[in-house]
């Protein structure tokens, strides 16, 4: 006859382990000189217990669009949050600015970097990124937007700061930094985007370099040639990688895109769009 205590034991939902990366969106880049955006702030974690039978949220945060010229133009943006579960990785800070607003760098994951001429960079989240370069004393050169594993790089008198270096999870690099724009003459030279996805600054009569998608990369800053301003990169989507056992079964629910690989024992998910739940079997 079993023993009650066995029987209950054996019927148990034993919840499913998960390692977790959470990327949020990249904040866009600035227009005339304009700084990098930040990246999305990451969220990871080696083990979190999920309950069997359960349905837990996911959201990829988008990228924010770059500046456009201030002629007309629109002002960059913030990055959106993504979500796991309870766990929320804030969207990129964007850079100053295109149309009206300040030419600070603005809060974010990874803070925004700088226009050029004397602002300041916005700060990053704690435990999910680093803080944007600030321009002080710096007329023509804008400040790298930070990253998940750096802060931006302050820009010189003739190169334009790089982006705060991402981090790796899993195998990947996420969330670098946009590289700064800058005032087109003198030889000046735009700072390169971070690892991770950032996009580079301009500093020639084209358009920046947007954030590379599903890394959270920051929008590199644009140029200003001649006095026409061109436009900010868009920041880089974000994304959510799931890792587990592979006797556990995923169910990616409507609204999400995702893919699930198996090796080694485990199975990793990765979403890389949309609003929806998962649950594990």
């Amino acid at each position: 006859m079993p023993i009650l205590g066995i029987v209950a034991a054996q019927n148990y939902p034993r919840a499913v382990s998960v390692e977790y990366v959470v990327v949020a969106g990249g904040g866009g880049g600035g227009s005339n000189g304009g700084g990098g955006g930040g990246a999305g702030g990451v969220l990871y974690s080696a083990a979190t217990s999920c309950a069997r039978n359960t349905n837990f949220t996911v959201t990829i945060g988008a990228g924010g669009n770059g500046a456009l010229p201030r002629s007309g133009g629109f002002d960059s943006a913030n990055g959106s949050n993504s979500v796991f579960s309870s766990f929320t990785a804030i969207g990129g800070g964007r850079s100053g600015y295109s149309n009206n607003s300040t030419g600070d760098g603005q809060t974010g994951g990874s803070g925004g970097g700088a226009e050029s001429n004397n602002y300041a960079g916005g700060s990053g989240t704690a435990g999910q990124g680093n803080n944007g370069a600030s321009s002080t004393g710096q007329a023509n050169c804008g400040g790298g937007g930070g990253g998940a594993g750096a802060v931006g790089g302050a820009p010189s008198a003739s190169v334009g700061g790089v982006g705060g270096a991402g981090s790796t999870y899993l195998g990947t690099a996420y969330a670098g930094g946009g590289g700064a724009g800058v005032v087109s003459g003198g030889g000046r030279t735009a700072g390169t985007g971070g690892t991770g996805g950032g996009g580079a600054g301009s500093s020639t009569a084209v358009s920046a370099t947007n954030g590379t998608a599903n890394t959270g990369g920051g929008g590199g800053g644009g140029s200003d040639v001649s006095g026409t301003d061109y436009n900010g990169g868009y920041g880089g989507s974000g994304i959510v990688v799931l890792k587990y056992v592979d006797t556990s079964t995923i169910t990616i629910g409507a609204g999400l895109t995702g893919s699930t690989s198996t090796s080694g024992g485990f199975s990793t998910t990765t979403i890389t769009a949309g609003t929806g739940n998962v649950s594990w079997a």
